[in-house]
Order: structure tokens, then sequence, then C-alpha cells
């Protein structure tokens, strides 16, 4: 018996070996059947039968029940993934662009709104008219094909015109963030070695204040009425009126060409300009398109930031790829998000988990139950969130996303399995090459002994990484503007020997069916307000606030809330530091996400590393509760604007909501 046990364990061991998808699997059944056949003398169908049933009793059956639960699923999935190949091939091989995409969407729908901003709408052939203008006059002004324009503006439609408008002549836009200011500015445009920047006025100040720190070659321009003072800046709006709306000069380009860059915080430094090809735009969002069904008769909510990649590109994109228009808002009310949807018939929306999170605790309103929101899209909703959200808005599809903007790695959860932020085939894994590769306790990739990335398996957490396939739009790496930022993010020898992969920088866990979801982030980041957050910045700015070395930023914790809220050890033995002064800097020198919620102020070093560095993780293990923490802590008081005392009264407050961070 137990012969014969070992025997049927070695068959099923022999059909897992020789493929692990379910097809050659079958074959694999098929062929074993044929050979006891043969040997035995019994019929090729109930050999076969046989095998198939050992398989099934010594564990097989799991397989199998893998195969049930998400062959329809990966069906669904293949069939996008060979869409979005055979689309992307085709524009690739015909020079086609996103420009070009726009204009046949256009000339499908002319008179349909495209946008619709305020009390502001603008019908496709409108948007088109407005582009042509703007792409007019910057190539009779002598811009060119490759040039960079920055675009400094707070969430408007004209953020889209004027890159849409700068891509027809082969210009390149840089969609800075509005809140950036100082340094972090200056060093974006910088980074995109931008020949001009576009700017609304209300932002002049930030202008203002880098101005002279700008090379000389480096135009302003500005919209808006009126004019700006302070620096030197030609207004557009009366220019733009005078010039031409035909269409204008078409450079030659490749669906692989750059077509604008997006901002984002790699796991240390100064944010970095990450290339958004023609091809990434498409398929970024023709995929989330293709998943949940979103077509030319929806009207999509989209009160995200025109700067990123899920306003900007997979928001955007359902507008002019497919016709569907698209509300585009300044920034985001919890208290008039379904007052909103109702207003302008949103039968969509885009969310960040903190919306989500917003939304539930707002008071209930007729609105909530009143609107024709189908789908919702976006990342970072909480699990135990998922249901509760569903439940109360009647929001049929939640579509949890994760996409590394500068990479090569895009996944989608279009089931409403909860938690998950997309998933994997376990049938056939070599259909999407994107995989889970095993970290250790510190977050470190884990090899084998030839040097290849070992796969983590379903409940160890793994980086998520992406195969690299040069010449291939959807596998390629177009990484960053600066090579050397982009060579950080690429390893060697992940899959197999001499293959190439990106690597994301989150950790994630995958479940039994191919789920995965997110755990953390590697490297010296964290994310809070659905931003990500580099904390070498902070603790440089910090820095030159309190004049000593002895800082860390990490992030930590904060119930109720998604992501890490920042929080600052600062050694200070003599009592020197103003919170007060220190608020007012970083109000003025960092985004509001960024800033410290957290201040932790130390008698002494206790905790150090080598080389004389305070310890993150021990920091960040305690956090901000000062039944642990023996240091002074302190806590930014939204209300005032500063820094104060954080209290046992205050802590127990903070971790029951009653003050949100």
């Amino acid at each position: 018996m137990t012969t014969a046990f070992s025997v049927a364990r070695y068959i099923r061991t022999v059909v897992d070996l020789v493929c692990n998808m379910w097809a050659l699997k079958l074959v694999s059944f098929f062929m074993l059947g044929v050979f006891f056949s043969y040997y035995l003398g019994l019929s090729c169908l109930l050999t076969t039968l046989a095998v198939f049933g050992v398989y099934l009793a010594t564990g097989g059956w799991r397989f199998m029940k893998v195969v049930i639960k998400t062959l329809p699923r990966d069906l669904r999935a293949l069939s996008v993934l060979l869409t979005l190949k055979w689309n992307v091939k085709k524009y690739n091989n015909t020079g086609s662009s996103i420009p070009k995409l726009f204009q046949a969407t256009v000339e499908k729908f002319p008179n349909k709104t495209c946008f619709i901003y305020e009390d502001k709408r603008y019908t496709f052939q409108e948007v088109d008219l407005l582009t042509n203008s703007i792409a007019n006059y910057f190539y009779e002004s002598g811009i060119r094909q490759g040039n960079v324009f920055a675009i400094l503006m707070e969430n408007r439609p004209e953020v889209v015109f004027y890159w849409l408008g700068l891509a027809k002549i082969g210009a390149v836009g840089a969609l800075i963030n509005h809140n950036l200011r100082d340094k972090s500015l200056l060093h974006c445009i910088h980074a995109a070695e931008a020949h001009g920047i576009v700017f609304s006025q209300e932002l002049s100040p930030a202008v203002q204040d880098i101005a002279k720190d700008l090379p000389n070659t480096v135009q302003l321009y500005y919209i808006g009425q009126g004019s700006v003072s302070g620096v030197s800046a030609i207004s557009l709006d009366p220019l733009l009126d005078k010039s031409p709306t035909y269409q204008p000069p078409a450079p030659k380009t490749r669906f692989t060409d750059k077509l604008f860059y997006v901002y984002t915080s790699g796991t240390t430094g100064l944010p970095k300009a990450a290339i958004i090809s023609h091809s990434r735009f498409y398929y970024m969002s023709y995929a989330v398109n293709l998943f949940l069904e979103i077509g030319s008769d929806d009207i999509l909510y989209n009160a995200l930031p025109l700067y990123h990649t899920a306003g900007g590109i997979i928001g955007v994109g359902q507008a002019f790829l497919r016709g569907t228009t698209v509300v585009i808002k300044k920034k985001f009310s919890a208290s008039k998000f379904w007052d909103d949807c109702v207003q302008y018939k949103c039968t969509a929306a885009q969310y960040i988990g903190e919306i989500c999170r917003y939304l539930m605790a707002q008071p209930f309103r007729s609105s909530e139950t009143q609107h024709k929101v189908r789908v919702m899209f976006g990342n970072g909703l909480q699990p135990g969130l998922w249901r509760d959200f569903q439940k109360r808005f009647g929001v049929k599809i939640m579509g949890e996303f994760y996409g590394a903007t500068e990479g090569n790695c895009n996944i989608l959860n279009f089931t409403n399995h909860i938690g998950a932020c997309g998933f994997t085939s376990m049938i056939a894994p070599f259909m999407y090459p994107v995989t889970l590769v095993k970290v250790d306790e510190e977050n470190n990739i884990v090899r084998d002994r030839n040097g290849v990335c070992v796969k983590a398996k379903p409940g160890e957490p793994g980086e998520l990484v992406g195969r690299i396939v040069l010449g291939d739009p959807l596998r390629q790496f177009d990484g960053y503007v600066c090579k050397k930022a982009s060579d950080k993010k690429v390893a060697k020898d992940v899959f197999r020997k001499g293959d190439m992969a990106f690597l994301t920088g989150d950790v994630l866990v995958m479940d039994e069916y191919g789920y995965m979801h997110f755990r953390d982030r590697t490297g010296d980041t964290f994310r809070w307000r659905g931003e990500n957050v580099s904390t070498f910045e902070v603790e440089t700015t910090i820095s030159k606030v309190i004049k000593l070395n002895d800082a860390v930023v990490y992030g930590v914790a904060v119930p109720g809330s998604e992501g890490r809220a920042g929080m600052a050890a600062i050694v200070d033995p003599n009592d020197q530091i103003d919170l007060k002064e220190l608020a007012m800097a970083l109000q003025k020198s960092l985004p509001s996400y960024t800033r410290p919620l957290f201040i932790r102020l130390m008698r002494q070093a206790a905790d150090t590393t080598g080389t004389h560095k305070l310890k993150k993780t021990t920091l960040q293990a305690e956090g901000f509760n000062p039944n642990i923490v023996k240091d002074r802590l302190f806590y930014m008081n939204t209300k005032t604007g500063q820094y104060e005392s954080l209290t046992q009264q205050v802590y127990d407050d903070i971790c029951n909501q009653k003050i949100r961070m």
C-alpha cells in the first residue's frame, strides 16, 4: 500500500514538473494514460482517467480547484492582453501617436462633451481646436520635436490642453506637481531640461521664488487674465486668440516616443521625471477601459491630480481613446462628491484610498443613494472598508489596481476580490511576466545558489517585478530622464540567468488564486495621502532648519488611515529646537503630504547604525505611542498649524479617530 501511494505521488510530481500550465497537464495525463495502456493492456480512456484520479487523490485537486476558480478570470485577462498587444503593435508599425488617436475620437464624436470643468463644457472639437492653436503658436515660435516645457498649473483642463498641444508638434510636457516649492520645484524643472515653463497666474509666486535660479534660456509663459509681478513672462491668452486652429505640421513619430513626463518619488532623493511614452499612455488607459467596460456613454468623475498617472493618464485617457466624458475637479471635496456625481450624471468615478475613507466619514446625504455611479477605480482602498463602502454607496464594481508610473508592472483587480490590487495567472504564469520575488525580513531580494531570484510562494511576501523585453512596448522599461536613476530600478538574473526585470520597490503578498495584496514599500519611502514621500528630501529640509545632522524621517501607521504618516525623530539634547520655526519652514518648502505629522525630540541618539545614523526600523516600530516612547512627542494640530504636545489623551483621540491627521 505504501509503495503504491509512493508511485501515485511520483506520478503527480512528474505531471507538475512537466509543466505548470493546465493545458500541458492534460497532455501529460493523456501520454501517461497511453503509456500505462500499452503495458497493462487496458483501454486508453480508462488508464487516462485513472492517472487523472491518482493526480487528484494525491493533492492535485488543489491545483484543479485553482483552475476552476480562476479560468474565467484568466481567459478574460488573456483576451484583454492580446487586444492590447495587437493594437500596440499595429500603432507602432503605422507610426501612430496619442494626438492621432485623439483625432480619430474627435472625428467620431465632434460635438460630444469631452471635459466638464465647473460650469464650462468643452466638446471634443473645441478641445481639438484649442490644442491646435497651442501647437501652432509654439511651432511658429520655433519649438520643435523633443523640446521640453514644464507645465505648472492647478487642476484644470488647461493642463491637458497644453501637453496635448505640445505633443501635436512632437514637444514634450513635464507635468509638475503644483504643490512643490523652492528647491523641489526648481529641481523638477532642471531634471526635465525644460526649454520653458507654462504656469497659471495663481502660481506666479512659486515661479517668482525660483526665477533667479533658472537658466537665462528658460522662457516663462503664463495663462490667466491680467499680468504677473516679479517675473518676466509672456501672456499666452491673447496670443492664442490669434493663433490659427488648423492642424499643425505633425512630426514623424513612433508609438514608443516620449509623450510627456510624470514626476515620481524613487527610493531616495528628490522627484524624478518618469518617461511616459505614447504606447504607455495607451495601454495603461485602454487596459482599465477594457477590464471595467467603460464606454462613450459613460461620464467619469475625476477629482484626482492631473499631474499624476491615475488622474492625468488613466482618467484623461478614457476621453481621448473612447470618447468618455470626463468631469475634472479643481480639488476633491468629500461633502460635494456625491452631489457632483448626481449633478453631472456620472456613471464612473476615480478614487485613492483616502477618498473612500473621507466619503465614509461624511454624514448621510440623499445624493449618496441617488447617483448612477456603477464603477469606481483607483488604488489604496482599505480592505476593511471595501465591502462597507460598496454597501453604503451602492457602487457595484471597485476596480482596485496597482501601477508603477515609470515601470512595466501594472495589475488590476476587476472581479471585486476584497483587498486585492490585481492578480497573476496561476494556470499560465508565463502569460503576463509579472511576479513576486521572495524578500527577507529587511525586504532584500532572496536569490538561490545560482544567483537567480527565488519566486515567492502564496502567503510569502515578495517584491513585485516585471520582466523587461527590449523592443516590446508592453514589456520594455521607459524609466526616467536620468539614466542613473533608471539603472537603479533594473535587476539582472531575476526569472533566469541573463535576463532583466524592473523593480517596483513594493512588497506584496499573493494568495493561492494569484490575487496580490499590497504589503509595504521597500527602500526609503512611504506612502501618505496617495503620494509617495521621499524621506531623504524631508530630512534635508529639516536639517537646514535645525542645523543638526541627527534627524531621520519615517512613516508610522495611524489607525483608520491608509499608508503611513510622516514622523521625524530629532536629537535635541539642549532643548534648542524651535518647533514654530520648523513648522513655518516645512509649510514654505514642502507639499502638505510630505510634512511630518509627528515629531520626536530625543535627548540622545540611543540606537544608531555603524555610520552613526539613527535606526529607522526601531523608531518606526515604537511609533508615536507615549506609553512606549519616553522622549518628548509632538503632533501637528491641523487647526492651528503648529506642533503641540502629544499627551496620552491626544494619542487616544488619534487612535479613536476623534482627531484626524
